[in-house]
């Protein structure tokens, strides 16, 4: 692998404007112009001495060791990609990002991703310290201080104008209006629950920050292996960590041992565990002791935002979050004299949701049933499965798994 650089360094983040439209256009196409697209950024990054950090669907982080590189590729880019009816937005900061397990980390690389963010699709943005290293090779239009999301001041941002790119457009995409209701919409509702986030990609790592951002969470940190997991649990004290399991630098189950550190030395800290496959043996163990503050999902369970969230703030606020695919998984199998097949379909879908970690009322939520229903639903699976009833759900949890998990 090519050694990354250290110390100053400048980043360019970019991502296709409209992909969501651009996949609707051209249908089985679009895997095709996905990767012509990226052949393309490729090679201006590396024609001009850059290295591809990472690519994640339509979007790509780049690093270069001076400035002027980063700008003549995303210039490059943008030539090449508009021939071929790209619309793609383009964002460079220079700043000095922590590098660990071949993955960059910290503010600036929250400040290069959330410049691209707030750009037109063939827009190149740089930020003040790129502007002030470039001495005037470039021309770069000031457009102001801008306030970016997550960040604590408005930063300057300027454009960069060259022959071949377009150079009117929009205001950027955010404004103070905006970001003025965001703020007074945080002052009047709870302190934000604060999260430390450990993956090794740095473009899913921003993706899951902006995601839990965008829902009212405070990423306090970032980290790009178990090591640095640890030393920002262990400063920030948030209330939970979400951690890939496979990280630096084995890539086989560092997360894993982290995440039973912080369950034993950080019990204020609830652990979120993302796998990319489904591994059910790591699940029940992570499972084994308690069902407090402790969560496992596969990755893909990130696109339906609502239940990620809602599965960050249950382990967040002292509950459990287990992957539906483990419990169906679990539910599934064969057992001789099974008293799971006694169950009707409703409290098989009953003891799913309980198996997730799910209270009577989120339960009833999902089903669209009355609490009272499923109060009765839940009395009759503990008798079929000859369990002890629990009010709480945390034992309940941990009652159900230690039965699913039985031969």
């Amino acid at each position: 692998m090519t050694s990354l650089p250290r110390g100053r360094v400048t980043l360019l983040f970019t991502d296709i404007e409209g992909s969501t439209g651009l996949v609707q256009t051209l249908g089985p196409e679009y895997p095709t112009a996905l990767g012509k697209h990226r052949d393309l950024l490729r090679q201006a990054v590396e024609g001009e001495g850059g290295i591809v950090l990472d690519t994640l669907g339509d979007e790509t982080s780049n690093v270069f060791v001076e400035p002027v590189q980063a700008l003549s590729a995303a210039v490059d880019a943008q030539r090449s990609l508009a021939a071929y009816g790209f619309k793609v937005r383009m964002g460079v900061h220079t700043g000095e990002p922590s590098l660990s397990g071949g993955s960059y980390y910290g503010v600036d690389v929250h400040r290069a991703a959330r410049i691209t963010d707030v750009g037109h699709g063939g827009q190149i943005l740089a930020s003040r310290p790129t502007f002030d290293l470039l001495g005037g090779s470039w021309e770069l239009r000031p457009l102001g201080a801008h306030p970016l999301r997550g960040l604590e001041a408005p930063e300057e941002v300027f454009q960069v104008v060259a022959s071949g790119l377009a150079t009117d457009f929009p205001p950027l995409r955010l404004n103070k209006a905006a970001l003025a209701a965001e703020a007074e919409s945080r002052e009047t509702r709870k302190p934000a629950m604060r999260v430390v986030l450990a993956e090794d990609s740095v473009l899913l790592r921003e993706g899951i920050a902006r995601l839990l951002e965008d829902a009212g969470f405070e990423v306090v940190g970032q980290a790009g292996n178990a090591d640095e997991l640890l030393l920002k649990v262990r400063s920030y004290s948030p209330a939970v960590a979400i951690v890939d399991i496979r990280m630096p630098p084995t890539q086989t189950d560092e997360g894993l041992q982290a995440a039973r550190q912080i369950r034993e030395k950080y019990p204020g800290t609830g652990v979120l565990v993302l796998s990319q496959y489904l591994e059910t043996a790591y699940a029940l163990e992570l499972l084994s002791e308690s069902a407090e503050g402790v969560g496992y999902l596969l990755k893909d369970r990130v696109a339906d935002i609502d239940a990620f969230v809602g599965a960050v703030r249950r382990v967040g606020e002292g509950g459990s979050a287990l992957d539906p695919a483990v419990v169906a998984q679990l539910v599934g199998r064969q057992r001789r004299n099974d008293p799971v097949a006694d169950l009707t379909p409703r409290e098989r879908e009953v003891l799913e949701l309980m198996a997730e970690g799910r209270s009577n009322q989120a339960i009833a939520d999902s089903l669209v049933v009355t609490e009272r229903a499923v109060e009765k639903h839940v009395t009759s699976i503990f008798g079929k499965l000859r369990l002890p009833a629990s009010p709480d759900d945390h034992r309940r949890v941990l009652a159900v798994l230690t039965y699913l998990r039985s031969a």
